[in-house]
């Protein structure tokens, strides 16, 4: 199996990555106050909140980019459906999924408008899907792996065009949350101040990935051995769903067809 895990795609066995881990799984803790009956994933990467979803739903099928991770999933879970491919578009029927879910995606995709447009096509009427991206406004430094961040109100703005119903939240975190969160951002202005020439947001994101992968990984390491028993000890229960996304770390949107 190739790499799949640069801290881009964080890993559970990872101690280092587990306050991001944990943040990435509460949207699927979560998600059974809106899912039921034929679920689709959109971006279901290892695999990470399956479990949690497979009991609020009749069945469940998933695609995402990385072959090696879908092959494994299908071993896995032989009673649910995996594709490998990229999107958009997405390779569906329109009306065929109750629900659509879909975690950290959105800011990868080049035309998010079609993306958006393919979960409403393949939504069956009343069908809602669950959203997840990275708030811009609590971002640390340029992220060579996102095509583009947003703010609440504009992913509010352009689900709006192509959603009826358009609901907001957020993912943010408890003061243990906070105080890891806080720490990282100093660690990252530390580094950040040696980019005295704004390379991060000068450089095309291709030749920013390595450098990218390698500090944060440094940085998530330093950070577990500074503070072993906070970076150990956050959990998904660490992890709040606000009403508004404004200020939280993740935006939570929720949209109805």
């Amino acid at each position: 199996m190739s790499k799949i895990y640069t801290t881009e795609i964080t890993s559970d066995q990872i101690v280092s990555d587990n306050p991001l881990h944990q943040r990435l799984l509460k949207p699927y803790v979560i998600a059974n106050q809106w899912i039921k009956g034929d679920l689709l994933e959109v971006g279901c990467g290892e695999g990470r909140g399956i479990d949690w979803m497979l009991p609020s739903v009749s069945s469940y099928t998933a695609i995402d980019k990385i072959e090696s991770a879908v092959a494994l999933l299908r071993e896995k879970y032989p009673n649910c459906k995996f594709v490998s491919d990229h999107l958009p578009p997405l390779p569906f029927d329109d009306n065929s999924f109750d629900s659509v879910v879909s975690f950290q995606v959105i800011e990868h995709i080049e035309n998010d408008d079609l993306f958006l447009k393919e979960i409403f096509r393949v939504l069956r009427p009343g069908g809602i899907a669950l959203m997840t991206t990275p708030n811009r406004l609590q971002s640390l430094s340029r992220n060579p792996w996102h095509i583009r961040e947003y703010t609440a109100q504009e992913l509010t703005n352009l689900a709006q065009t192509i959603f009826p119903m358009v609901e907001m939240k957020g993912v943010t975190g408890n003061q243990k949350v906070m105080t890891y969160h806080e720490r990282n951002r100093k660690s990252v202005n530390k580094i950040m101040r040696w980019d005295i020439f704004d390379l991060q947001h000068r450089l095309p994101a291709s030749l920013l990935r390595i450098p990218y992968d390698l500090l944060n990984r440094i940085n998530r390491n330093k950070l577990h051995a500074g503070a072993d028993e906070l970076v150990t000890g956050i959990s998904q229960d660490d992890y709040i769903i606000t009403e508004t996304g404004d200020q939280a770390l993740d935006l939570f949107l929720v949209v109805k067809k």
